[in-house]
């Protein structure tokens, strides 16, 4: 009886979770498909494509599940991206790291003030430090991308263990971290508290609101400056080009897996769902040679019909109790 009841649990989660319904029937099709889709090399590089994305999705389910949202990501990567590479002439890999998740808490406590401390929409300041770290980009890059000469570095992007690449292991164990902390702990309790338009009630209990929501700008922040620095190692190379839709992909990728932007609701696990689902239909369209034009209009197509079914599963929810 007890396992029947178990198994009837997991058919519900499953059944709830739109975005494992559709990676399932993908993996199944592309294994179907394509013979090479299952191979070691495929399911290291699928899993390296993920990486970076889910390290800034990491950091912002914090932003989103407290009510926020953070639109500079993509910029933030670029600029710790280039800035990972010039300072390659001057200092060893831990010094360059260490360097550039210092400008991360820069950016993010810039966010903060603005939006805690003034009041200002999370959203158009986001947008508006997005549009400033691009121009940084472009003026230390001179607009080119800029090529990396550390071995080291090179070695780091590119090196592997048991067949996967070293990024992915950090993406891993960042997300055993992030998940335990959200899951476990007063803080990861508290963006639940704060999420969904709750901050004043949140703040009757005693959260201490306007500390909580500077941090998760900085978590936030800290996260685009590892990704950054973890691309720039992979592609051994900075450009300001390349977080052009970087921002837009994550967050609809938590929206996806089921972290709404209203907040209170979603988690890691559910985020990490939706990124998996867009770095799987990025390989499959590119293991079957589709159009990069075609492959934005498929993406598109994914994130509203995955969405809409979501809401309308919440709404016959709603109406059901």
């Amino acid at each position: 009886m007890k396992t029947n009841l178990k198994f009837g649990n997991v058919g519900k989660i499953f059944m709830q979770q739109k975005a494992i319904i559709a990676i399932v029937v993908l993996f199944v099709a592309m294994t179907i498909i394509n013979k090479n889709f299952l191979s070691i090399n495929n399911m290291a590089s699928l899993l390296m494509q993920v990486s970076v994305l889910l390290i800034m999705t990491l950091g912002v389910t914090f932003c989103i599940i407290s009510g926020e949202c953070d639109l500079s990501l993509g910029s933030q990567m670029c600029v710790a991206g280039i800035l990972s590479i010039i300072l390659q002439r001057y200092l060893p890999l831990p010094a360059i790291l260490l360097v550039v998740l210092l400008v991360g808490v820069v950016i993010g406590i810039i966010n903060a003030v603005i939006i805690v401390d003034q009041g200002a929409n999370s959203f158009i300041v986001t947008l508006g430090m997005m549009m400033a770290l691009k121009g940084v980009a472009l003026v230390i890059s001179n607009g080119t991308p800029v090529a990396g000469k550390s071995t080291a570095y090179s070695n780091f992007g590119s090196g592997s263990f048991l067949h996967i690449y070293y990024i992915t292991w950090i993406a891993i164990a960042l997300l055993i971290v992030c998940a335990w902390v959200l899951r476990n702990t007063q803080f990861g309790r508290n963006c639940f508290a704060i999420g969904g338009g709750t901050k004043n009630i949140a703040a009757y209990t005693g959260i201490n609101v306007q500390r909580h929501r500077r941090i998760i700008f900085i978590i936030s922040a800290l996260s685009a400056a590892l990704a950054g620095f973890c691309l720039s190692a992979e592609l051994n190379s900075g450009s300001a080009t390349y977080g052009e839709t970087t921002a837009l992909l994550v967050n609809c990728g938590c929206v996806v897996g089921g972290t709404p932007f209203n907040g209170g609701y979603g988690g890691i696990i559910q985020s990490t769902i939706g990124i998996l689902l867009f770095g799987l239909l990025d390989n499959s369209m590119s293991m079957q040679n589709i159009s990069s034009y075609y492959q934005q209009l498929i993406k598109g197509i994914v994130i509203v019909v995955v969405v809409a079914l979501d809401c309308y599963a919440r709404k016959k929810k709603r109406e059901t109790v």
